[in-house]
Formats: structure tokens, C-alpha cells, sequence
């Protein structure tokens, strides 16, 4: 048994831990050292992502039981299954930049990159003999499979092995397990297309929206997704905080372009909502030609000030911390070489929001307390 290590994620998230291929002096500080690492290597495709509920998150776990000490994280993807498969990509990529890695991936499903491949897999392979029989090694699919005692007396109750013994086996003889072709095949088909598919994602739509509000999209483009998810998950209490606007209000509003994905603009869109007449928020008639920037852009109104009537304020001297130190400056490096900021001049306009789109991913996922 794997104690802790067999827990289940939560339904709509994903977990993923990456172990090192082999054990070596310095485990911990080694581990620690790749987070660093991987963050910076794959930052212009992390600060660019909008995410449903969570951001992708890496984070040291020391040894629980017989699950060795490993990097990973659990990830809420919410009602965009999209953000799932973003992450197995994601992993994947990990394991061919880092060799020396090896990463399982599972949800409250169990092994659903089995599920994906289910019409290819072999006989002996079921949900009861599956765990910690699936790795991502140097950027390929492999399984492990039931041991020659275990075939001969065609034992599909067979427990799983341990991590221990999956590392010591794909460190010295992968080729050995790798996954069948039709099973690989099945698997990368469905996340191929990335990172292309990430700008296809994204839908932009007009929304007549209070100024405060486009101030701060254009400095944290991402907190649109909480927003919504504040707005679609709203109660009574929530509302209260709408009757007056006290932090955005509606008699300000302009017209803007509001960057969504296409899940987070469906939610926004399929929401009947009627504002409170205290509010301030009228609506034109539905013939309006605008009319529907007006619609969304009193939902997504709403679903800020509930935000901002939940949250507790940050100092500016925090982010300040956040943002100084040889981390950020590698992450901004990184950023700089694989054009992340597309030829604007430094200063510029949109060179400062790509600026606060990597700010704010920095900050949310890079920098919080373990």
C-alpha cells in the first residue's frame, strides 16, 4: 500500500507527480531545483493560459509511506475537461525537457489516459490492477505490466507494484515497457495540437463594462475565470454586495474586449440573470444592437464585486517581494527568449499586459506558501 499516496483526487481535478528516475544524493534540494526549473522553462505557456478554477501548480512533497518523495500538485479544472488534457500535455513535455523524470497522472476516474485508449489495451489490464502501472519517461507513454508468475497463473487481482519498484524498472530498462503503439497513438491524439490549441481556446467578446473593472483585466487578465465562476456559483449572500456597487459602479461603464475561453464564455452566456433594481443596472432592449455586450458585461460586473466583497486587500509591498529576486528574473528571461512579448517595446502597452499576465501567473502559482 501506498498509504496517503492512494488518495483519490477530488471530482474535476487532476493530480500529477513527477519522481526522480533514479535516487541520488541531495533528493530533496534536486527536486526542488527542477520546479524552478520547469516553471521557467515553460513560462510563456503558463503565463498565457487562462484556467477554469486552477492553475497548473508544482509544488515538493516529501516521502509519504511507500510513495518516495516527488513534485506535483492537484489541479480543480471545473467544467473544462480542456484544462485536463492541457496538463497531461504539459506533463508529458516535462518528462522529455527533464529525462530524469518520471510523472503519473490520474483523476477521480483513476487511470483515464487508460480510458482514453480503452479499445487497445491488453486483456489482463483492468481498473483493479492498474494502479501505478502508468508513466509519462522521457516524453513517451509506458505501462508496467503483471509479473511472469502473475501472467503464468493469469492473476488480474495482482496487486499493483510500488513507485519504488516502477523507478528502479523504467530507470534501467524503459524500452521494455513502453506502451503499445495503438495505446500511445490513442493517447497523443487527443492532445495533440498544443500549444496551437491554446489561442483557439480563447473567444473575445465586447463587454460594456465599469472602468475599475477593465483596469483590472488589463492588469490580471485571468481573474475573468473567477469572476465567472464567483457570478455562475452566486447565492443570496453574494448578492447582497450588488444592491449598491460600492466598488464598481455601473454609471462609469465603457466598452471593451474581454479575452474568455470558450467554456467560461458559454457559462456567462447560458445564465439568466435579472440585476436588482437598487443596483443601477439597466439593460437596454434585447433588439439593442449592443445588447448583448450590455448582458455580458453586467454579469461579469456582478461576479467582480462578489470577488471583491470576499476578498481581503493585498498590500502593494507584498507583490513588490513577490516580483523581485533571481526566480522572477529567470522566469522574465525566459519569457524574453521564447518571445513571449512578440516584438512590443518594452513600456509599451501591450508589452505591460503581457507584463501583468506573467505578474499574475508568477504570483498565483509559482510564489504561493506550501
Amino acid at each position: 500500500m501506498e498509504g496517503l499516496g492512494r488518495a483519490v483526487p477530488a471530482e474535476d481535478a487532476v493530480r500529477y507527480r513527477l519522481f526522480a528516475a533514479a535516487a541520488g544524493p541531495g533528493g530533496e534540494a534536486v527536486l526542488r531545483r527542477c520546479v524552478e526549473a520547469i516553471v521557467v522553462r515553460f513560462a510563456p505557456l503558463l503565463a498565457a493560459y487562462i484556467w477554469q478554477r486552477q492553475p497548473f501548480r508544482l509544488r515538493y512533497v516529501p516521502p509519504q509511506g511507500e510513495t518516495p518523495a516527488h513534485i506535483g500538485g492537484t489541479t480543480l479544472f471545473g467544467d473544462n475537461v480542456e484544462d485536463e488534457w492541457f496538463i497531461v500535455y504539459l506533463v508529458r513535455e516535462i518528462t522529455r525537457e527533464f529525462p530524469g523524470l518520471v510523472a503519473r497522472i490520474d483523476d477521480n476516474d483513476g487511470e483515464f489516459l487508460l480510458i482514453e485508449a480503452a479499445d487497445f489495451l491488453p486483456k489482463w489490464l483492468n481498473p483493479e490492477n492498474s494502479d501505478n502501472r502508468v508513466f509519462f519517461y522521457k516524453g513517451e507513454l509506458h505501462i508496467i505490466p503483471l509479473s511472469e508468475t502473475e501472467v503464468q497463473e493469469w492473476d488480474l487481482s495482482a496487486a499493483s507494484p510500488t513507485i519504488s519498484d516502477v523507478l528502479r524498472l523504467l530507470s534501467t530498462r524503459s524500452e521494455e515497457f513502453l506502451a503499445a503503439e495503438p495505446i500511445r497513438t490513442a493517447v497523443y491524439k487527443r492532445i495533440s495540437g498544443y500549444p496551437e490549441k491554446i489561442q483557439a481556446s480563447f473567444h473575445r467578446a465586447h463587454c460594456y463594462l465599469p472602468a475599475g473593472i477593465v483596469a483590472v483585466l488589463r492588469q490580471r487578465p485571468s481573474l475573468v475565470a473567477a469572476a465567472i465562476q464567483a457570478f455562475y456559483l452566486r447565492d443570496p449572500v453574494d448578492l447582497r454586495a450588488c444592491r449598491s456597487f460600492q466598488t464598481f459602479p455601473p454609471d462609469e461603464r465603457v466598452m471593451t474586449v474581454v479575452t474568455f475561453t470558450k467554456c467560461l464564455y458559454a457559462q456567462l452566456m447560458q445564465q439568466k440573470f435579472v440585476p436588482d433594481r437598487r443596483s443601477g443596472y439597466t439593460l437596454p432592449l434585447p433588439s439593442h444592437p449592443q445588447y448583448k455586450a450590455y448582458e455580458l458585461g453586467m454579469k461579469l460586473a456582478h461576479g467582480f464585486e462578489i470577488l471583491c466583497s470576499k476578498c481581503s486587500k493585498e498590500s502593494a509591498d507584498s507583490k513588490r517581494n513577490v516580483l523581485c529576486g533571481p526566480l522572477w528574473e529567470r522566469f522574465l528571461s525566459s519569457l524574453k527568449q521564447k518571445n513571449y512579448f512578440k516584438g512590443e517595446l518594452e513600456g509599451s502597452a501591450k508589452y505591460s499586459e503581457l507584463l501583468c499576465m506573467a505578474e499574475d501567473y508568477f504570483q498565483q502559482s509559482v510564489t504561493d506558501p506550501e
